[in-house]
């Protein structure tokens, strides 16, 4: 039995020549380097990592000779590199498609947690070395998240949310008989303030790192309820609030202005989407410093399937070519605005490992290839809050480090085909 185990690791080393296992000692050599996004890149640069973390950054090709003998060396001296990128709004459970209400009814919840870990790899593979999923079956998101932390299964870093949502709102469930409505609407669905603090209370003792709500309807409802505001100030607050009395914060699904206007009322973190952003709003972004997660691509993903696709209902059509062909519009005047922007895709609307396609659609909207990378580097560490431990490539942070063949700073496309992926310290594409 022994030596069958040893032939069977053997032979899995041979077909998986691309995923290494990390050394003590790696040196990088990164012939042009974005170690802080938002500063200049610098040329022939040693990014000397030690286990998971960066130890330091010399100038020019460092021998391994002159720091352990023993050190792997990269060469990546042709390439640009820069941190590993994030993505603070995903869905790793499923993908959008004509097959996702078969799905839903036939696949097990097992099955479903394998085919997570393979659109988590996608997404790692992309270059998205941490993720921040805001909407999947919640003991089944924590526990691909602990199996990741603990290394016991390879995939990107994951902050992951549990949600609240009111009766009938974008968060509970649609489009299926009253029957299967009675089993799927989850516990955390509320009505009034009192109930919507005791469903918030309950994500976070089932393991929530955030708390995701749903301040107006949403595009894949399978209902004519708009995308208005639909959760009232009373529940937002109480749920904020008791977020944060156990030191969470909360992200909102918002569309029209109304409803992003009401969520940073009551003090969430992040609007997610935010399509009608206008100038109420976004004073009120600026007031809060509360930063907005556009998910373009979703929009553009969701635009074209219903002219496309069949799959969709009437309803979910309407709300899919309005908003969608909307997003990108409102979005340029928010960011021309002042407003804080964190990178975020909502992948499983669009197919996980294609996250890059939002950076192409902002740089489109107006806004600078440096600034993009900065929302999916500096900024969404910040809105996670471990700026101190990702990011940047600096001494004492992760090594979440990846190259491509050339500079994103002169034609952001080149972030679609990402050629070298370490996540702390460990390689998973070369």
């Amino acid at each position: 039995m022994q030596y069958r185990l040893i032939a069977v690791v053997a032979a899995t080393l041979a077909i998986a020549p691309n995923v290494w296992a990390a050394g003590s000692v790696t040196l990088i050599h990164a012939g042009e380097l974005l170690a802080v996004p938002g500063q200049a890149p610098a040329r022939n640069k040693t990014i000397v990592v030690e286990d998971d973390r960066i130890v330091a950054v010399r100038d020019g090709f460092v021998s391994a000779d002159s720091i352990d003998g023993d050190a792997t060396v990269i060469d990546l001296s042709e390439q640009f590199v820069l941190p590993g990128l994030m993505d603070m709004h995903v869905h790793l459970q499923g993908e959008m498609g004509p097959h996702r209400d078969r799905d839903a009814l036939r696949m097990s919840d097992q099955l479903m947690q394998m085919r997570s870990i393979y659109y988590a790899m996608n997404t790692l593979e992309a270059g998205f070395t941490t993720v921040r999923d805001v909407g999947s079956s919640p003991q089944e998101m924590y526990a691909l998240r602990d199996a990741i932390n603990n290394g016991w299964i390879d995939g990107p870093r994951i902050i992951a949310a549990g949600g609240v949502g009111i009766t009938g709102g974008h968060a509970d469930v649609s489009g299926v008989s009253p029957d299967l409505m009675d089993i799927y609407t989850s516990p955390n669905v509320c009505d009034g303030p009192y109930d919507c603090r005791r469903a918030a209370r309950n994500v976070i003792k089932y393991g929530a790192d955030l708390v995701k709500i749903t301040s107006t309807g949403g595009v894949m409802t399978d209902r004519r309820t708009g995308t208005g505001q639909q959760m009232e100030m009373d529940e937002l607050r109480e749920i904020v609030l008791a977020a944060a009395r156990m030191g969470r914060k909360v992200a909102s699904h918002a569309h029209e202005e109304d409803g992003i206007v009401a969520a940073l009322d009551a003090g969430v973190a992040s609007i997610e989407h935010g399509t009608y952003t206008g100038p109420r709003a976004i004073k009120r972004f600026r007031e809060t410093g509360a930063y907005l997660v556009p998910t373009l691509l979703a929009g553009k993903t969701v635009a074209a399937a219903a002219v496309e696709a069949d799959y969709m209902s009437d309803a979910v059509k309407e709300k899919a070519i309005r908003v969608g062909n909307d997003m990108a519009g409102n979005f340029e005047k928010a960011h021309k605005a002042g407003v804080n922007v964190a990178y975020g895709t909502d992948s499983g609307i669009s197919p996980h490992g294609t996250n890059a396609e939002e950076a192409v659609l902002m740089v489109e909207a107006g806004m600078s290839e440096m600034d993009v990378i900065v929302t999916a580097t500096i900024n969404a560490a910040d809105l996670i809050d471990m700026s101190d431990s990702i990011g940047t490539i600096e001494a004492g942070k992760f090594a979440d480090i990846i190259a491509v063949e050339r500079s994103p700073l002169e034609s952001i496309e080149a972030l679609l085909e990402v050629d070298f992926v370490m996540k702390g310290g460990k390689i998973y594409k070369h």
